[in-house]
């Protein structure tokens, strides 16, 4: 059966908590896993949430501070201590390619692993294409290069059983309409109707932006930053962050379905508060205020 879900690793911003760790997020996306942002401490919360090294396919990293990808050494050394058996790719910007360097070769471990470097150049092209999906990047805005990740499934589409039954499509024949376009003077579109892709996209330390808006744009799931309550908003511009809701109504404009807060910082006691900051600003869809270990799926298509 195909999964598709954020597994949620870690949820603080800089500094851990007693109950929050260092970022960390895995997506499952049917037999595939990505791994975003390993902060200091991912590899014990992979082991709390269920998450092996063998579930491993890609490492995205959006930028170089510490909470997001001091985990990276553990990371790397244990797929290779556990042996992964296929190629693991690993995303990141160019211009943190020496901290990539020094976080994979931090100490002394034998490499048995295919790692390949893969590091974003430029926000203009997908970073990866497959059947499953296309991943892309999009530059932020941050004191340090960073970038968000958008995955997003190709359109299929699906057969109307009503229309088939009228033009009498049936058995085999419907396997052969999906193939040929057409079938007996009747065109694939007239007993079927496209089945929109789904969207997910990540989306950490930045500022409003151009690029936040064009990776939110019709996600099924979004995974955002929201560092500071509103009255900190120039706080959070100063260090270039988001507010729950500058992110909650970038969510909303969006069309987001499906939007899950986290990166928050250790000043706030109150994790309820950035709810209720993201429904004032207008964001109506279902919403995760992120805690550690918390599993959210990728809603169902509609």
């Amino acid at each position: 059966m195909s999964v598709r879900e954020l597994v949620v690793l870690g949820t603080a911003s800089q500094v851990p908590t007693r109950h929050r760790n260092h970022n960390g997020y895995l997506l499952r996306w049917d037999g595939e896993g990505i791994l975003f942002d390993p902060g200091e401490g991912t590899q014990r919360q992979m082991l709390r949430a269920g998450v092996a090294a063998h579930d491993l396919n890609r490492i995205c990293v959006t930028h170089f501070h510490g909470d997001h990808s001091l985990g990276l050494a553990g990371v790397i050394q244990r797929i290779n201590l556990d042996r992964v058996p296929h190629e693991i790719t690993a995303h990141y910007p160019r211009s943190g390619q020496r901290f990539f360097e020094r976080l994979r070769y931090a100490t002394a471990y034998r490499e048995t692993v295919a790692l390949t470097e893969a590091p974003v150049v430029a926000a203009d092209g997908p970073l990866a294409v497959t059947p499953a999906y296309t991943l892309d990047a999009r530059k932020l805005s941050h004191p340090v290069e960073s970038y968000g990740y958008r995955l997003t499934e190709p359109d299929g589409r699906r057969m109307l059983p009503d229309r088939l039954a009228a033009h009498g499509i049936k058995g085999p024949d419907v396997g052969r309409i999906q193939r040929d376009g057409s079938l007996n003077g009747v065109a694939l579109d007239e007993v079927s109707e496209v089945r929109r892709g789904q969207r997910f996209a990540f989306v950490m330390d930045t500022r409003l932006c151009e690029g936040v808006h064009a990776l939110a744009e019709g996600c099924d799931l979004l995974v955002i930053e929201s560092t500071f309550l509103d009255e900190d908003e120039a706080l959070a511009t100063d260090h270039g962050h988001l507010t729950a809701g500058q992110a909650a109504r970038a969510a909303r404009d969006a069309g987001v379905r499906h939007l899950v807060l986290t990166h928050f910082s250790q000043r706030y006691s109150d994790p309820e508060e950035f709810e209720r900051q993201a429904r004032a600003a207008g964001y109506a869809g279902e919403l995760t205020v992120a805690r550690d270990l918390t599993r959210v799926p990728v809603p169902k298509r509609r």
